[in-house]
């Protein structure tokens, strides 16, 4: 399974119990049961009278197998920026990867980059009842830069209501991805908001909040009111579960749709198959850039890595590393070979891509004078091994997977050994500056290439630059493409961050991350489901997948 998996994989299934998976009284398989009892009989009727589970025609119902809610549903606090069904935003980006307006008509830039206005449409409710207008758009921006939480709106200088229909954001500096930013905010009411919004949300988008009972369901009912196209299907019941409890559900039938893993996909459900959707979810190494010399951050945590500072390290772990090896070892199969941080994505420079090279990745470490002189299969360098820990998240297995596949490939192909070792999160802040690790992003603005590779961000304890990756002419390129009146106009500066033909993000480059896997995120679906046109999906494969839930129905 290669490019071939960029498809949605069916995979028509006969029951199979997965040895030592069963639910607990805390995974949610009893609320699945009632529930499914609840949705037949839901079925039953709307079918009228037509044999159960048959046909998908008339079904309005959904129950899903999920991996978390949330501790709050607030957008001011940055719930929903990978987008949800229960907030408008004054656009959106759609299926195809491209900016639609939603709440906006229309908007528009000044020419110094500063000003950007918007025209929202006049027949919007919240779920209370209330007109959604300009004000509310101005608090909720207001209101999220003020908390200083997720959202970054550092560039925010003002936002106000010009009048009912047009909303006025002044900008301190120019940001060309402030429309993206802008794509992530739901609004809110100002007239009813308050601390405990989170707790129970009132939005405008095509869903709301009928029900949560924290770290076991959530209940989402088509708003009746809500100005786009009615939802087909009425109401969702989410349900909390462990990865083998939605495993367990989906085979007992209990679920409509469960979020799944490389680990279990490969099992065949009956009536169930597996969608594959394409990400930017990428994993990969990240190397410390500075050699070690006794330095330390602001926070007294250890700077440096002799090995992992050669550049020579860093080529060969770039392209002598076999990708679709580690695709079919670590991952089943269920993933793509990444080489940046946007692969596929407008901003991309399709330069980064690499074809595995050992040849290459060997003369480069002779070249740089790591030898295996004393025959132990490891090279050194004078008194200094290529050898070097291997951080990931304990408890994560297929970051742990990959990194087990990439040191095994390390030592037998390049003769570099590497120590895997499973991580606290609390000890992966105080290593990583030090010592490589697995990392993981994906995001559908290119805001993240810039906090990834921007000096300005190196060595902070926000997990985007722990290498310390500092450059001069990268820094130029992305201020540019910052500093570009348009999204258009930005690409090739994007583009040129990451390789420029001499250097760059890239592992042409100066190669401070190895990429190597864009995950697959994995779903079983019941036969006739239809998920809609799914974008290509960022970090994380819960709310990314049914940010489009409106357009989700079942079909025969």
């Amino acid at each position: 399974m290669k490019k071939r998996r960029k498809a949605i994989l069916a995979l028509i299934c006969t029951a199979a119990l997965l040895a030592g998976c069963s639910g607990s009284g805390d995974s949610g398989t009893k609320a699945a049961k009632d529930q499914q009892k609840e949705t037949q009989s839901s079925e039953k009727e709307n079918t009228d009278g037509r044999e159960e589970g048959t046909k998908g025609e008339g079904k309005t119902e959904i129950t899903v197998g999920f991996s978390n809610d949330t501790d709050s549903w607030d957008p001011c606090s940055g719930f929903g920026y990978a987008g949800s069904p229960l907030f408008s935003t004054l656009v959106k980006v759609n299926g195809k990867n491209q900016l639609e307006n939603d709440l906006a008509t229309e908007y528009s830039m000044s020419g110094d980059g500063l000003t950007w206005t918007f025209k929202i449409r006049g027949d919007v409710k919240f779920t209370n009842g209330e007109k959604l207008d300009a004000s509310d758009v101005a608090f909720t921006f207001n209101t999220t830069k003020d908390k200083a939480t997720y959202v970054d709106l550092t560039m925010l200088e003002s936002c106000r209501a010009v009048d009912e229909s047009t909303v006025e954001f002044k900008l301190n500096k120019p940001c060309v991805t402030f429309i993206y930013t802008v794509a992530g905010a739901g609004i809110v009411p100002e007239d009813t908001y308050s601390d405990s919004f989170g707790m129970e949300p009132i939005g405008s988008g095509p869903y709301k909040l009928t029900q949560w009972d924290k770290g076991q369901q959530f209940i989402l009912e088509a708003n009746e009111d809500y100005y786009g196209e009615q939802p087909k299907i009425k109401k969702a019941v989410f349900l909390v579960q462990e990865e083998d409890a939605r495993f367990v559900a989906a085979q007992a039938g209990e679920v409509d749709l469960a979020l799944t893993s490389a680990t279990l996909a490969a099992t065949e459900i009956e009536g169930m198959k597996v969608v594959s959707v394409e990400s930017v979810d990428n994993r990969g190494i990240t190397f410390p850039m500075l050699p070690e010399e006794g330095k330390t951050t602001e926070d007294g945590y250890k700077i440096g890595n002799n090995v992992t500072s050669d550049l020579a390290i860093r080529k060969a772990m770039s392209y002598g590393i076999d990708r679709e090896q580690i695709i079919d070892e670590a991952l089943n199969g269920f993933a793509e070979p990444a080489y940046s941080e946007c692969d596929g994505l407008p901003w991309w420079n399709e330069e980064d891509v690499i074809e595995t090279d050992i040849d290459y990745a060997v003369q480069q470490l002779e070249a740089a004078g790591w030898k295996d002189t004393d025959g132990d299969g490891i090279r050194e360098k004078g008194d200094l091994k290529a050898e070097f820990n291997l951080m990931y998240f304990a408890g994560d297995s297929m970051r742990q997977a990959v990194a087990m596949s990439v040191a095994n490939q390390a030592k037998e192909k390049l003769g570099i050994a590497i120590h895997v070792e499973g991580v606290s999160a609390d000890d992966t802040v105080k290593r990583m500056f030090s010592e490589p690790m697995i990392m993981g992003w994906g995001s559908d603005s290119p805001m993240t290439s810039y906090m990834l590779f921007h000096s300005s961000n190196a060595g902070k304890t926000d997990f985007y630059n722990p290498e310390f990756f500092t450059s001069e002419v990268v820094d130029g390129y992305l201020d540019k493409a910052m500093n570009s009146k348009t999204m258009e106009e930005s690409l090739e500066w994007w583009k040129k961050a990451q390789w420029d033909g001499t250097t760059g993000t890239s592992m042409r480059g100066e190669a401070p991350w190895a990429f190597y896997v864009n995950m697959s995120h994995l779903y079983y679906v019941k036969e006739g489901l239809d998920i809609g046109e799914q974008r290509i999906h960022a970090h994380g494969a819960a709310w990314p997948l049914i940010a489009n839930l409106a357009e989700w129905e079942w079909k025969e």
